[in-house]
């Protein structure tokens, strides 16, 4: 694990533009419609060749591969795990639910999911049926590293919970049982990116989420849940180095007026028991923003990173160089300028309308971590 032990080290969460021609394959591909396998593979080497040199050129210091094979960072999996079927019913996503609730007019306006997505239904005992797909993202992620001067190379996975939003339980005699099914399935999944030399991030939107999915839960019922799902990733991260996993968490990130968000103060104690050497947390966005105050009576464990969002994928404005030192030095000056890492709050290919306003947003993380390492370190 990468720490900015001279200099502010920058990197991001997840997902990066894509091509739009690679975008209709992998799209039809997860619809089910006839695809040439061939041209998809060749194409989606040469977009993740593509978009790790450009991560380079940029000077960005943790790098992945963009996440150009996946039809999304959660439900990629949905072509990945045994036991599983895809129903008729369209998935609406349920991480809006409290919000949904205060502002009916919004949400009405807006589709919220379904088109090509669709439920899927746990039917048998959960396996990794993936180890095709597995291989290759690996595959394409070193061919695209050779001969590359790079600090740290990571790979996103999702996190048990996240799944838990798509794939209904037809099988399994409770919820628990069910969970601790598909953190033992997605075990190899995280195992496989550590043995192959890769960091690991674990997306896992649900740790926060969840009080807008379960809408009638006090906090200590949310607590308890989400205590719960946290366990299941540790079990599902078993026998992997602390050091070699980050944990990034967001609340759901989709645009919108996020006004019943669980502060994070409510539970950055059960952020902070995931088994990850560092935890990148969405803070750039204005209703986060202000929680840089949660770590002034919060300690950052020992030999832990930060990894705050100082990118906001909410907006399409591209953030001044210096807004994105300020926020850096304020992390700095709390929990150790060598602790933290410039992050974005979510990925940012699938949230903003062009390449070039996410490429450009990038760019100013990485002069704002200059101008703060300046200021940090003289």
């Amino acid at each position: 694990m990468i720490r900015s032990d001279s200099r502010i080290r920058v990197t991001h969460q997840g997902t990066l533009p894509r091509p739009s021609d690679l975008t209709s394959m992998i799209r039809a591909r997860a619809a089910g419609d006839d695809v040439d396998q061939r041209v998809l593979d060749e194409r989606v080497r040469s977009a993740v060749a593509d978009v790790v040199q450009k991560q380079l050129d940029v000077g960005i210091d943790s790098i992945n591969d963009g996440e150009i094979s996946k039809s999304s960072f959660s439900d990629y999996v949905s072509q990945r795990l045994g036991g599983i079927e895809k129903t008729s019913e369209p998935y609406f996503s349920p991480i809006t639910g409290r919000d949904s609730r205060d502002f009916p007019e919004y949400f009405a306006s807006r589709s919220l999911g379904g088109g090509y997505r669709r439920i899927y239904s746990c039917t048998g005992p959960l396996t990794y049926a993936g180890d095709t797909a597995l291989r290759a993202d690996i595959s394409n992620f070193k061919a695209a590293l050779e001969g590359k001067d790079v600090e740290q190379a990571y790979l996103p996975a999702v996190a048990p919970g996240s799944i838990e939003h798509w794939l209904k339980n037809a099988h399994y005699a409770s919820d628990e049982e069910f969970l601790y099914a598909i953190g033992d399935a997605m075990h190899h999944e995280y195992q496989a990116i550590v043995d192959a030399g890769f960091v690991l991030q674990i997306d896992d939107p649900d740790l926060a989420d969840g009080w807008q999915v379960h809408s009638s839960f006090s906090l200590k019922e949310f607590r308890n849940e989400t205590q719960l799902r946290t366990e299941v990733l540790n079990h599902a991260l078993r026998g992997i180095p602390e050091d070699r996993v980050i944990m990034h968490m967001c609340w759901g990130s989709g645009k919108g007026p996020h006004t019943n968000d669980l502060p994070l103060q409510e539970f950055v104690d059960i952020v902070l028991s995931v088994n990850a050497g560092a935890y990148s947390i969405e803070a750039a966005n204005p209703r986060h923003e202000w929680e840089w105050q949660v770590w002034e009576n919060t300690k950052l464990p020992d030999a832990k990173v930060l990894i705050p969002g100082v990118i906001a994928h909410c907006t399409d404005h591209v953030e001044h160089p210096r807004l994105v030192a300020q926020r850096l030095v304020r992390y700095a000056n709390l929990v150790g300028r060598e602790n933290v890492i410039a992050g974005t709050d979510c990925g940012l290919g699938s949230r903003l309308p062009t390449a070039e306003i996410a490429w450009a947003k990038l760019q100013a993380s990485v002069e704002g971590a200059r101008i703060a390492t300046d200021l940090l370190w003289g």
